[in-house]
């Protein structure tokens, strides 16, 4: 093993371990025995691998080292790394956070577990979620609460909480989630590590579904990657992401390349006010501090376009989607809408798509706000309608929140999420990259030169 490595495992990145296996200056039995030591020594007050499956990776590790001796390379090969519960892991519990499901085991891999499996990753287990993956906290009957490890009485984020903690606390190197509303990019902004929200459909969604369920896509809903870095972000959606089944008979992925190799070429466009969410000023002033970076590097700088889609009417749409998406098999409701109606939101979504297109014709990336707050303290209220956060030390309704990752999510741009500092009580403010429809590699780069111009963001145990 070499010095560097020797010293914590858990501050390497997913391609410094890579490398470092690869060059064998460390075994892919030997970093999985650092791992499963990390994760038992650490998650017990965080509760972030709440499903844990470390025979059968111990057996992966030993695979992967006979490869490793034999010559072989993958891109993954003898990483340990955990996977968001609801995605189906062959023989493993996927509950979605439901009780009556605590019975059920997954027959196959989902598509992207298989993706990352045969890239050679060692599936240790599953991270902790809310129930039906409906929460910007990760709590549920079956696995409990996930803590925030910069501060264990504040939320993780949600529903991918359990895996920006497992990746803030160096757990892990690398983590796979989903994101309806923020799911991938609040936890990344919560826990101080990277998220990215691709563009929608890029990532097959088959194996992530409802427990015993296997239907069609749902339509606002993706499946992305986690990290310590953006390079990493990068690294693993180049192995998620690709056309599956019918789709891979004619379909070929050719994503186009970053439209600039440095910040000062940048055409950026700010967004730091939402007519539905509100904003707290410590965050206002990060974004707007970036903002300033960026216009002193050379970047052209924009605080407001007319290019913009009408917000409120864009918000509306999305909640109408979302509402039904999600509400969809539950108790019956009064607000259940026709299938004209149905079809009336997918006309106006795609108008808001068509406009956020022409935006990124003078504009190469939005940066936004990726939710009003930092991490919160726990919220008790069991009625999600009565809940609220203090922005600014008013209160406000809790799920207004879902105006800032909504965009992206109606506009099915990629989006990813950086951090870009931390606010006055020390915990990590994120920014949401945003860019037009499949220049997904635009995005993460963008953040991979954030993290350049600024250095790689502290963990929480460095705190």
């Amino acid at each position: 093993m070499s010095d560097t490595l020797s010293r914590d495992t858990s501050h390497a990145s997913a391609g410094d371990l890579i490398g470092a296996l690869a060059r064998r200056d460390i075994g892919a039995l030997e970093l999985f025995d650092d791992t499963v030591a990390r994760i038992e020594a650490l998650d017990g007050p965080i509760n972030a691998v709440v499903v844990r499956d470390f025979d059968r990776a111990r057996e992966a590790a030993k695979e992967a080292d006979a490869a490793l001796a034999r010559g072989e390379r993958r891109p993954l090969l003898g990483l340990p790394m955990t996977v968001k519960e609801s995605n189906n892991v062959e023989g493993l519990p996927t509950t979605w956070g439901f009780e009556e499901a605590k019975g059920f085991r997954a027959p196959v891999d989902s598509v992207g577990v298989q993706r990352l499996k045969a890239a050679g990753a060692l599936i240790l287990g599953k991270t902790n979620i809310p129930v039906s993956l409906s929460d910007w906290q990760s709590v549920n009957p079956v696995y409990g609460r996930t803590n925030n490890p910069w501060d264990l009485t504040r939320s993780p984020g949600g529903s991918s909480g359990g895996a920006a903690a497992a990746l803030a606390a160096g757990m892990v190197p690398l983590e796979f989630g989903s994101d309806i509303g923020g799911s991938i990019r609040v936890p990344a902004a919560f826990c101080g590590v990277y998220g990215h929200k691709p563009s929608y459909n890029l990532v097959p969604q088959r194996g992530h579904a409802p427990p015993g369920l296997d239907g069609g896509d749902t339509p606002v809903a993706v499946l992305g990657p986690l990290a310590t870095t953006a390079e990493d972000l990068q690294m693993a959606l180049d192995i998620l992401a690709g056309p599956v089944g019918d789709e891979a008979t004619g379909y070929l992925l050719d994503l186009p390349t970053p439209r600039h190799d440095h910040l000062a070429d940048y055409r950026v466009l700010i967004l730091d006010h939402h007519p539905v969410a509100g904003l707290d000023d410590e965050i206002r002033q990060a974004l707007s501090d970036l903002g300033d970076h960026l216009d002193g590097l050379g970047a052209r700088v924009e605080r407001r376009s007319d290019l913009l889609p009408n917000l409120d009417r864009s918000h509306e749409v999305y909640m109408g989607i979302l509402n039904t998406t999600m509400t969809r098999g539950g108790p019956p409701r009064r607000d259940v809408i026709s299938a004209h109606a149905w079809m009336d939101l997918l006309d106006a979504q795609t108008a808001i798509r068509r406009q956020w297109a022409e935006l990124f014709k003078t504009f190469d990336v939005v940066l936004a706000p990726v939710f009003g707050t930092t991490a919160f303290a726990h919220v008790e209220e069991p009625d999600p309608s009565r809940r609220t956060l203090k922005i600014n030390g008013k209160a406000t309704p809790y799920f207004d929140q879902l105006g800032w990752p909504g965009m992206a999510i109606l506009g099915h741009l990629p989006a990813t999420a950086a951090p870009i500092g931390r606010g006055a009580g020390g915990l990590p403010i994120g920014v949401q990259i945003m860019g037009p429809y499949l220049e997904d590699r635009m995005t993460i780069d963008f953040a991979r030169l954030l993290e350049r111009e600024f250095g790689r963001p502290a963990r929480a145990g460095d705190a």
